[in-house]
């Protein structure tokens, strides 16, 4: 169960960062199979989503996109290290860090730090990326071949739609239940 929240966690940053997470992984490894390439660009997009959490925790504006960082940070940090362990079991190399792309588009906030701008622009990233988050999950779920691989994109799932239903549109809500998240 704990595998699955964590997978699913990892899912989320793809969301983040899909965007050129997906050509270059491809590009690098063009024999890898679809498992392996869903759990490369979910460990990528983790780190990614690691690192634009722990960005709004210190530069939001709004107690309630801190607040959703840090359970963004939480559950990533999980499932990254989930992800992590599947993907070593399996003989799946891992990225390091995030991609230029992926570091850009954190800079790019940059300039907006503590302000009502910077939290629409990171909240509007997250929407976006969690949306493109669940269409990989989806796509993994309908064809992927690895059983284990499929069983935590499934755990992944509603872990991601819980991330996308916090900034949905660019509009921050604090589900009840995690308004104290813990780290």
């Amino acid at each position: 169960m704990r595998f699955a929240h964590t997978c699913a966690t990892a899912a989320a940053a793809v969301a983040l960062t899909l965007t050129g997470t997906m050509a270059a992984i491809g590009a690098a490894s063009p024999a890898a199979s679809s498992d392996a390439v869903f759990l490369q660009t979910i460990h990528q997009a983790n780190l990614a989503e690691i690192a634009a959490g722990k960005d709004a925790e210190t530069h939001a504006n709004s107690a309630c996109v801190k607040r959703v960082a840090a359970i963004i940070v939480r559950d990533h940090t999980a499932l990254d290290a989930k992800g992590a362990a599947l993907a070593k079991a399996k003989g799946i190399a891992m990225a390091k860090e995030p991609t230029a792309a992926q570091k850009k588009q954190l800079d790019d906030l940059k300039p907006k730090d503590g302000t009502t701008a910077y939290d629409a622009a990171w909240l509007k990233m997250q929407s976006d990326g969690h949306q493109q988050a669940l269409v990989l999950i989806d796509k993994e779920l309908s064809s992927g071949k690895d059983s284990q691989i499929q069983a935590a994109a499934k755990a992944a799932r509603p872990i991601v739609a819980g991330h996308l239903k916090m900034v949905e549109g660019g509009v921050c809500r604090m589900p009840m239940e995690s308004a104290s998240p813990q780290r």
